[in-house]
C-alpha cells in the first residue's frame, strides 16, 4: 500500500489535509504523481510546479513543500506539504 498524506498551512497551522492511498502496481513515481493530482483535486488547485529544489529536498527527505512560487495560480495559505507516509 502506497499512501501519501497532504496538508496545507496557513499562519503554521494545518488548515486542511487528506490522505491518498494507491494500491495498484504502477511505478512509485506514478503513485506520487497520481495522488498529487487527486489532492489537488479534493483541495481545488492547480497542480504545483516541481523546482530543482523540490526534487531534492523530496529525494533527500519523502516530503516536500510547495509555496508560492510553485503554483501559478494565487494561493490562501502558506504552503501545501506532501509526505510519503507507506510505502510497500
Amino acid at each position: 500500500m502506497f499512501r501519501l498524506w497532504a496538508k496545507e498551512f496557513k499562519d503554521n497551522r494545518m488548515i486542511k489535509d487528506v490522505t491518498i492511498c494507491d494500491d495498484s502496481a504502477d511505478t512509485r513515481t506514478h503513485k506520487i504523481f497520481n495522488a498529487i493530482s487527486k489532492v489537488c483535486y479534493v483541495f481545488d488547485l492547480s497542480e504545483p510546479i516541481w523546482l530543482e529544489a523540490n526534487i531534492a529536498q523530496f529525494k533527500r527527505m519523502g516530503k516536500v513543500r510547495f509555496r508560492s512560487e510553485n503554483f501559478i495560480d494565487h494561493i490562501d495559505f502558506d504552503y501545501l506539504e506532501i509526505h510519503v507516509i507507506e510505502e510497500d
